[in-house]
């Protein structure tokens, strides 16, 4: 497994649509694992394939408190969310030391393939929901800073920005 490296917003890369998985495969365990060994190196609770740079439909979460019990999500779709709503803060990986209220269905259906290519159906709710319809969020091409307003986006990409520059420097 390796670690790859995580693009950061405004990598233009991170609005790239993720194309459908046509079997999961070697190659895709593969992508997997080392999605997995990435997300808990950068001690995320979840990651789209798009954020390593393959624009693939894959996500890999784990919400646990352990961190032992990842989730593998290939070509994932949302067949049903609540009405309800909920607003929670969110962050993200490609987005490091960021993190905002953003509005989402508090409970979702979604159907995909495991990381064996077996087909299941998932009801989430809570930080699960959150997580999924976020990381999905990746595979359309959408970082969660475009759930905020016009500013507080610019400001965010003029610190990510600075914060590139700063690293170069070094």
């Amino acid at each position: 497994m390796a670690v790859l490296p995580i693009l950061c917003y405004p990598d233009p890369r991170l609005h790239t649509v993720a194309r459908p998985v046509q079997a999961v495969d070697a190659r895709i365990q593969t992508l997997v694992a080392d999605m997995l060994a990435t997300m808990y190196d950068a001690q995320g609770i979840g990651l789209a394939a798009t954020q390593v740079d393959v624009h693939e439909r894959v996500v890999v979460i784990d919400v646990s408190e352990e961190h032992n019990q990842p989730l593998v999500l290939v070509n994932p779709e949302i067949t049903w969310a609540s009405p309800e709503t909920q607003i929670n803060d969110e962050g993200c990986l490609s987005v490091p030391g960021i993190y905002d209220g953003v509005e989402r269905a508090s409970a979702i259906k979604v159907t995909a393939l495991d990381g064996e290519g077996r087909s299941r159906t998932l009801e989430a709710e809570g930080l699960l929901a959150v997580c999924i319809q976020h990381e999905m969020d990746h595979l359309l091409g959408k970082v969660f800073v475009e759930y905020l307003s016009p500013l507080k986006r610019n400001r965010i990409k003029t610190k990510m920005l600075k914060a590139r520059r700063d690293t170069a420097k070094a």
